[in-house]
């Protein structure tokens, strides 16, 4: 029969044993300000966006792409100008 392993070392009995604090454990160290866990990366987004699926006409779609990096972003500031114009959006996000 196989023995259950450990999810975690072992603790050290001596204090002796206990491995070097180096430079590359701090670095990898969790954050704490207070007792809450400081999280790394970037921010959660107030308004963040939500994936959509959306069907477009061949050549619409290839027009769009045609026009280089950052198209997707271009179709959501289209639509929101045409929201605005139309007044069916007030804010800007």
């Amino acid at each position: 029969m196989t023995a259950k392993k450990r999810s975690t070392p072992a603790t050290w009995k001596d204090p002796d044993d206990a491995p070097e604090l180096t430079e590359a454990f701090f670095n990898s160290a969790d954050l704490y300000k207070g007792s809450r866990l400081k999280t790394r990366g970037r921010p959660k987004s107030a308004s963040p966006k939500e994936p959509v699926k959306i069907r477009l006409d061949a050549d619409v779609l290839a027009a769009l792409r045609a026009s280089g990096e950052g198209w997707q972003t271009r179709i959501n500031e289209t639509l929101r100008a045409s929201l605005k114009l139309a007044g069916q959006l007030k804010t800007d996000c």
